[in-house]
């Protein structure tokens, strides 16, 4: 399986998925990943085992991904009731997870149907440091660094990299809550230590191991046991490839630190005629020919 080409298929569901980092609303702080990765730490800390936080959050953010903040919580303020909001979700989910293993998108769908809600715990402080420690950029050693604005935040990271690594497990053969988990915590030593990157990283030499392990120490002692020892056993996986969670974990990594980049680049080359063509910016609708008509007697574009 080592050997085996990376799931093609999944690229353009993890290309929209990553937007998710930017997806804002206005009676909410955060962006939508970010959020739900204090949710998903509140989970855990409730007492909710791995597996079953990392079936709710993916679940929930596959039905974001077309849905944005049209979640649970709106519909239900907006007067729908569990059933009609769990229909709503199932649609949004749905439109997007063709492509998945199909017994992992079977046990995804269900997570989404009214059920009592998981009670979270305390969410622990490196959560809020890491959603506001940005990431370095792209850096290399003896070059000055490409920044791309908004940067990114390491909870966002975390939480895109956790959701593509469940999404992953089936094809890697891989335990998706400990993939889940080790993605989760696997900046634990950013929520204290600044993010100069790879630079950095080369600069500190052998200092950098003992920093990373203080730092990383510090975010552990929050959290309480059994959970403090899941998350050893988890993060255990993350130094190498050799196992199938390790594979995952580490090609859910790679893929967003690559899509991140992309995404700032593809906004950059997009066109008018695409955005107006294939996009329908000025979409179908009864003044749809009035619209044409005022753009092409202004010249717009």
């Amino acid at each position: 399986m080592s050997d085996a080409a990376a799931p093609a298929a999944l690229r353009e569901l993890f290309v929209e998925m990553n937007d998710l980092k930017r997806v804002h609303s206005a009676s909410r702080d955060g962006s939508i990943a970010e959020r739900l990765f204090a949710q998903g730490w509140g989970l855990l800390t409730g007492g909710a085992s791995p597996e079953d936080v990392a079936l709710d959050i993916t679940a929930t953010t596959l039905a974001a991904t077309r849905l944005c903040d049209l979640d649970a919580a709106f519909l239900a303020a907006a007067g729908l009731s569990d059933a009609a909001a769990s229909a709503v979700l199932v649609a949004g989910f749905d439109s997007v997870t063709g492509d998945l293993d199909p017994d992992l998108r079977d046990l995804l769908r269900a997570r989404l149907t009214p059920r009592p809600p998981g009670r979270p715990g305390p969410v622990p402080s490196f959560v809020a440091a890491l959603a506001k420690q940005p990431r370095a950029g792209v850096t290399c050693p003896g070059r000055a660094r490409i920044l791309l604005e908004p940067p990114e935040n390491h909870a966002e990271h975390c939480l895109i990299v956790a959701v593509y690594g469940v999404c992953l497990s089936p094809f890697y053969r891989a335990d998706p809550g400990t993939v889940f988990l080790a993605a989760m915590a696997h900046h634990f030593h950013n929520a204290a230590m600044p993010d100069a990157g790879f630079t950095g990283e080369m600069l500190l030499g052998d200092h950098l191991g003992p920093i990373m392990a203080v730092t990383t120490g510090w975010a552990m002692s929050e959290l309480d046991a059994p959970l403090r020892g899941d998350v050893e056993r988890a993060r255990a996986v993350l130094p190498d490839d050799a196992t199938a969670e390790g594979r995952a974990f580490h090609a859910a990594d790679c893929v967003d630190r690559v899509l991140q980049i992309a995404q700032h680049l593809r906004g950059a080359s997009t066109t008018m005629a695409a955005v107006l063509d294939e996009w329908e910016l000025v979409h179908a609708g009864p003044v749809k020919g009035f619209h044409d008509r005022v753009l092409r007697d202004m010249r717009i574009p």
